[in-house]
């Protein structure tokens, strides 16, 4: 199984601009708790990284809930929005501008075990299917909504919602000057 320092590096050895960003970080340690596992990652003075050992301070922990990471793969730019960091601010930015732009080119890997139209076909079908696993869920969210708003009203539109609320204000006021016209009825009776 290849480790997430491995392919990291793999990436690091094709982009010189990230490990240039890297090295002004030479061996400082970071930490990413994703509460289940910790990931302890070392910066060498080469710009790549290796695991730390578990035993040694962290300068930056990047602390992670399980349940946002999927959040996280669906929306890469805005992946350490949902994470909380503590140590090291500079050392941090560097990592999260690298999560930003620091980008796989599957393509190019593939191409070497199967071929540049292989890879090419491999690449366009992976997409087309995530395209297609993202409409269909789409789909099934508007199909849910539709179903418990008008077939099995369980839920309610805001809009009905504020209608409601201003039609019951209308009758309170409506009301109030009601009463008002009865006391002021009686009045001029009495």
């Amino acid at each position: 199984m290849i480790s997430i320092a491995a392919f990291i590096n793999h990436l690091l050895a094709q982009e010189k601009w990230a490990r240039d960003k890297l090295m002004s970080h030479s061996g400082k340690i970071a930490c990413i708790d994703v509460q289940i596992m910790q990931i302890r990652l070392k910066v060498g003075a080469d710009g790549l990284l290796e695991n730390a050992d578990a035993d040694l301070t962290s300068d930056v922990t990047i602390r992670v809930k399980p349940s946002d990471l999927p959040l996280m793969a669906q929306n890469r730019d805005k992946a350490f929005s949902f994470v909380k960091i503590e140590g090291d601010a500079d050392f941090a930015n560097t990592l999260s501008f690298l999560s930003q732009n620091l980008r796989w080119e599957a393509e190019a890997d593939l191409s070497k075990l199967f071929g540049d139209i292989a890879a090419t076909r491999l690449v366009s079908a992976t997409k087309s299917a995530v395209k297609t696993a993202q409409e269909t869920h789409q789909k099934i969210q508007e199909n849910l909504a539709e179903y418990f708003l008008e077939e099995n009203p369980m839920l309610v539109r805001p809009a009905e919602v504020a209608a409601f609320g201003s039609q019951i204000n209308k009758n309170r006021d409506d009301v109030e000057r009601l009463i008002k016209r009865i006391e002021k009825l009686e009045r001029m009776r009495g």
